[in-house]
């Protein structure tokens, strides 16, 4: 039988506890998962893809009974990424229906590129649905106690983060 190897993509700018959601589901289901933190030298992050490998790697050698997860970081596309690890699958997490759109879009273009990737959507806990990465960096300057949607090496390191900056 064939290994099941899942990519979970994404920036991870930073993690959040509906992310970590996604993550511990896959690693009931899949025999590994692959955390795989995006580089994309267009965009502006507010951590750098060490920091995020870093807090991602920490939070998940944090959780418990999950020891077939790995993170790492790539650039460029995502099927050349899951061809040379090995994968077909990639698991997308999904808040809402709007997020359903662009989801598509993505999955029909990895597609394209190559005809054996196979795309599984996953809807977070609905009581993650509102929490985005964008929306926790939104409110991280205004001092809100950002423990209910992040974990708390996050919540310290977005603390840190803005006193750098």
């Amino acid at each position: 039988m064939n290994k099941k190897v899942a990519i979970i993509p994404g920036s991870f700018d930073p993690i959040t506890l509906g992310h970590i959601d996604i993550i511990e589901r896959c690693s009931k289901i899949f025999d590994e998962v692959i955390i795989a933190i995006l580089i994309n030298p267009d965009k502006k992050y507010f951590f750098t893809v060490k920091e995020r490998v870093e807090m991602t790697q920490e939070i998940i050698d944090s959780l418990d009974k999950i020891d077939n997860v790995r993170v790492d970081s790539f650039s460029g596309l995502l099927v050349s990424y899951a061809k040379k690890t090995g994968s077909n699958i990639i698991v997308r997490g999904l808040r809402a229906v709007s997020d359903f759109e662009y989801e598509m879009q993505l999955t029909s273009m990895n597609k394209s590129l190559d005809e054996e990737i196979e795309t599984f959507y996953m809807m977070t806990n609905t009581k993650y649905s509102f929490i985005s990465s964008s929306i926790i960096k939104g409110v991280s300057g205004f001092g809100a106690d950002l423990t209910k949607f992040v974990p708390n090496i996050v919540a310290k390191r977005l603390e840190e983060k803005l006193k750098e900056v």
